[in-house]
């Protein structure tokens, strides 16, 4: 998959961001424009294994016996959901292939700045540094078996003829960023799920949920990370 604008606005966008402390050590980063967080401030690393790595990657391995799995992200944010899955798949021998959508990226030298390096058992973290502009033009091996692409445009105007076993949905909370978690916007991402496919975010609300439910999804409420009380998991 090619994507025809290149990678850009991240010098301006570098200077309304902070890194900032979470709760279990990690960080994250506060958006001044957007007005919130990438990640809970009750814990970056423990919402990104929770929710997305054990919720969506694990538990859809688990029951598919799959050797090799087709993630898209909308809202690829921090990289944080990327390095800790990508991470897993080295450690389990599978192959992932990655495709993350951010209409706005971080450029590398303030990703540089994360510090999520120290939670990752592999050398991930400088292959994904050194490869990590090239992921901008194409489907790129960031490890062996690991491929990234990144996406630099908005949600409804993302296109592709793969599908995906699993969707990470990891936008901004609906009261900062509605247009993201309206009935379009939903119907529009999982059109891109496989049959049998996982979706997975750390947001919960009736809205929601009758909207996946009418899309023929089947609905769990799952446990949240720190600092929240449910999740959804949602399967076609």
């Amino acid at each position: 998959m090619t994507w025809a604008r290149p990678y850009q606005r991240t010098c301006k966008l570098d200077q309304t961001l902070k890194i900032v402390d979470t709760a279990d050590g990690s960080k994250t980063i506060w958006n001044e424009q957007v007005g919130e967080h990438y990640h809970s401030r009750n814990g970056a690393l423990q919402e990104s294994r929770h929710v997305f790595v054990e919720a969506g990657l694990q538990y859809f391995l688990s029951v598919s016996g799959a050797s090799g799995v087709n993630i898209l992200e909308v809202g690829f944010g921090t990289r944080l959901n990327f390095l800790l899955s990508a991470n897993h798949c080295i450690k389990t021998n599978v192959n992932l292939n990655y495709v993350g959508i951010e209409a706005y990226p971080l450029s590398k030298q303030l990703i540089g700045q994360t510090g999520y390096d120290q939670y990752l058992s592999t050398d991930i973290w400088q292959n994904f540094l050194d490869k990590y502009l090239h992921a901008f033009q194409s489907n790129t091996e960031i490890a062996q078996k690991i491929k990234l692409n990144i996406a630099p445009v908005e949600l409804l105007k993302f296109s592709s003829a793969q599908l995906f076993d699993i969707i990470y949905f990891d936008a901004f909370a609906a009261a900062h960023q509605p247009e993201m978690w309206n009935a379009e916007a939903i119907s529009h991402t999982v059109k891109f799920l496989k049959p049998g496919g996982v979706l997975v975010t750390y947001a919960i609300t009736g809205d929601l949920k009758r909207m996946l439910k009418g899309l023929g999804f089947k609905i769990e409420k799952l446990p949240g990370a720190a600092g929240k009380r449910e999740m959804l998991r949602a399967t076609n």
